[in-house]
Parts: C-alpha cells; structure tokens; sequence
C-alpha cells in the first residue's frame, strides 16, 4: 500500500485518539468543574482537528469521501474500544463486539466496487 494511502489512515487514527480523550476522558474526573472540563476539551478538539483536516484533505486524493468517513468510522470504534477498557477501565461486552462488527461490515462494503 502506498503512503498516499496509509498516510490519511494513520493521521486518522492519532485525530481518533486525540478526540476520544477530548469527549471521554473527562470520565475519569467527574469532580473537575464542568466549565474546566469543556475548556480543557475544546483545547484537545482542536488538536485533533489539526490531525483530522490534513487527514481528509489527503485522503479525498485517493478515497471518496464516503470510504473515508467509514474508515473513520471503523478507527474510531478501535480507538474507542482500546481506551474504555486501557483508560477508562470498562469492559468490552459481546453486545459491543458485536455492533461494532457491524459497522466495520458497512464500512467494508464503502471500498467494493459498485455492482
């Protein structure tokens, strides 16, 4: 696989991180003042964007923005799952293993080629 390919994937996956402590990290500290807590998430949204932007703005040249979206869609259930279980210290039922298949299935289908 090329680098004009892996490059978006991988930009994907550092916005994904970025973004899910941005919206679940602050999970961990539910004392923090709910103002601090939105500051201080908004600080973290922005550095994901400046990952998410180039992300996609590279990707177009060689995904559709449909194959990108559920490649990101995919990453971000990966990300996720990695960090409630690692950070968060929950739990990955086979009720989630499950639902995420699903969507991974509906992403797969985004990079067939039409019939």
């Amino acid at each position: 696989m090329s680098v004009d390919r892996l490059l978006p994937i991988g930009l994907l996956f550092v916005s994904n991180l970025f973004m899910t402590f941005a919206w679940y990290g602050h999970l961990k500290y539910k004392s923090a003042p709910l103002l601090l807590v939105i500051v201080s998430s908004w600080g973290i949204a922005f550095v994901e964007y400046c990952f998410a932007v180039p992300a996609n703005r590279l990707g177009s040249a060689v995904y559709s923005a449909a194959q990108l979206k559920g490649m990101q869609e995919v990453i971000t259930l990966t990300v996720f799952a990695a960090f409630s279980v690692l950070y968060l210290g929950q739990r990955i039922t086979l009720n989630h293993l499950i639902g995420f298949a699903l969507i991974a299935a509906g992403a797969f289908f985004l990079f067939r080629t039409p019939s």
